[in-house]
């Protein structure tokens, strides 16, 4: 029988690319936290929404469109026969469970609950409460975090999870859980009692990622949950602030990265904040062609143990260039079907970009001098670059870079030695031909403000190196001609546009493209070095094993 101890609430859970229930990084996260649990005996059980999505589209000029196409959740999804409702102010909406079940390397299940406000029984207006993820206007957004925080405690409870020791708030979208709990204690005095069950991990140094609503919209939807007074006991700054509620209500706090935890420390210096840095799931994120290397020279228990990446070392650099170059091949064919008279090659290096469409994610940085890059790429050697990525349906100025790329491919069109292509609907699929086909993995945020950023760890994962700001996990994992390249300074606090994107023209320029065309053996040691350090220590079953011993079991 399933009993879980620890439940996981994310607003997003990214499982499977045809659950089109995830936006990014939080969800793809999320999943790999859960597979990572499912692989170790963890007792997890995730809580998310059933919201989709949207379906992006991108037009010549690169103008993003987004649309919401009907999907139904029982190809992929069980329906739960129990049913929760939720007040949403005076209203009640019934709320549906949806089940996903998936097992570890072990065998041993593992289960996913979406909830679902699309009942017959509920009005017009509150179906749609869970149609859409992160759309609409801040009451919206309020309705969602009360049908993600109130419903998924009683999701559990009608579930019959009785032992549940820990609830880990994965971001502030779901710490109203805090509410439905301090419901439950029925104590004005003593509502921390349940204190010692929560962890919370925050995940932005951006303060716009903090969900802050008004007192009146609050006070009006949760009416029916907390009392006026008691509500107000809980604002920050006269405001129901998310962040701050799971803040003071959790014993084990944490961010995502040592300097996140540090950055974290400054915004919030009222709370002892931990790190754990994030990890992906190895198994999940390897190509096929490099997972045979491994299981050849490194046996099948680095699939439970991706210590034993440490260890790869002991494979022929040979071996893993030709796992990678079939990853390659494969990248290049799916590209040039996508783009008529593309025509990519596998010879050519080739340089990844592919995240949030988002200002301080800098996708313009490769682009800051373009005369001097079409010199690089004439003098030392070609290059193609593959973006990928979606901006937020309400962010113009995201939408706006994305379109500055389409104008640089169109101005570059006829260069003969750079080549660029831009991928529609970046998801988990399209994300595995990335980190495993592309030979460096460019990442390009304003420091500080990547939290941990992940991507780059499963193209290590692949053996592809990166060329990325110090900022994030990139400052622990990065060792220079080692695991790859750094753009800025271990001690920066700030960036500067025009140093960083010289800085990444040097690195291009004097070391990374004479090294791919020139001296492919210690390409091939980067390549290995990448596997053996960093897929080593940035997995999630690393991450899982410091939540168990920091938060779970403490």
């Amino acid at each position: 029988m399933f009993n879980p101890k620890v439940a996981f609430f994310s607003m997003e859970i990214g499982i499977d690319t045809n659950i089109p229930t995830y936006s990014g990084g939080l969800g793809v996260l999320a999943g790999d936290v859960l597979r990572s649990g499912a692989d170790l005996g963890v007792s997890f059980v995730g809580i998310t929404l059933l919201a989709r999505h949207f379906v992006q589209e991108v037009d010549k000029d690169g103008n993003q469109s987004e649309i919401y196409p009907y999907w139904d959740p029982s190809k992929k999804l069980k329906l739960r026969p129990e049913k929760v409702s939720v007040f949403i102010g005076d209203r009640e909406v019934e709320v549906s469970i949806w089940e996903y079940e998936f097992k570890g390397v072990s065998g041993r299940k593992s289960f996913i609950y979406f909830l679902d406000t699309r009942s017959k029984n509920n009005n017009k207006e509150d179906r749609e409460i869970t149609s859409q993820l992160y759309s609409g206007d801040l009451e919206w957004r309020l309705k969602q975090e009360i049908i993600l925080g109130v419903g998924g405690v009683k999701a559990l409870r009608a579930l019959k999870f009785e032992n549940i020791k820990r609830y880990h708030l994965n971001e502030g979208h779901s710490a109203l859980a805090i509410i439905e709990l301090i419901r439950e204690n029925k104590s004005e005095e003593n509502v921390c009692s349940f204190c010692d069950k929560l962890v919370f991990t925050t995940h932005t140094p951006v303060p716009a990622g903090h969900d802050k609503f008004p007192p009146l919209m609050a006070e009006n939807l949760l009416k029916n949950y907390i009392g006026k007074k008691r509500l107000k006991s809980l604002y920050y700054k006269n405001e129901l602030n998310m962040t701050h509620l799971a803040l003071k209500h959790s014993k084990y706090i944490n961010g995502v990265a040592l300097r996140h935890g540090q950055v974290s420390r400054g915004m919030f210096p009222n709370y002892p904040i931990n790190s754990i840095t994030n990890g992906v799931h190895h198994l999940f994120w390897t190509s096929d062609p490099l997972k045979r290397v491994f299981d050849k020279y490194l046996g099948l228990i680095w699939k439970n143990d991706p210590y034993c990446l440490r260890f790869i070392f002991s494979a022929p650099a040979e071996e893993i260039m030709g796992a990678h170059l079939k990853s390659k091949k494969k990248l290049i064919n799916f590209v040039n079907k996508k783009e008529e008279g593309l025509k990519m090659k596998s010879s050519i290096l080739t340089i990844g970009w592919a995240r949030r469409f988002t200002l301080y994610k800098r996708s313009y940085l490769l682009f800051m001098d373009l005369d001097r890059l079409k010199k690089i790429a004439r003098e030392k050697g070609p290059l193609q670059i593959i973006f990928a990525g979606e901006a937020a349906p309400d962010d113009w100025k995201g939408k706006e870079n994305l379109k500055y790329i389409f104008k640089i491919k169109k101005e570059l069109s006829s260069n003969p030695d750079i080549k660029i292509t831009f991928i529609e609907n970046y998801n988990i699929e399209v994300a595995k031909l990335l980190v495993s086909g592309v030979d460096v993995w460019l990442n390009t945020p304003q420091i500080p403000m990547e939290a941990s950023g992940t991507s780059g760890m499963k193209a290590a994962m692949n053996g592809v190196p990166s060329l990325s700001s110090l900022d994030g996990w990139w400052l622990e994992g990065c060792v220079e001609n080692v695991t790859g390249w750094s753009i800025g300074k271990r001690d920066q606090s700030t960036s500067s546009d025009k140093k960083e994107a010289q800085q990444l023209y040097d690195k291009l320029e004097e070391t990374i493209i004479p090294m791919y065309y020139t001296d492919k053996g210690e390409w091939q040691k980067i390549m290995q070095s990448c596997i053996m350090l960093n897929g080593s220590a940035f997995n999630s079953h690393r991450m899982v094993k410091q939540y168990l011993i920091s938060a779970y079991l403490n």
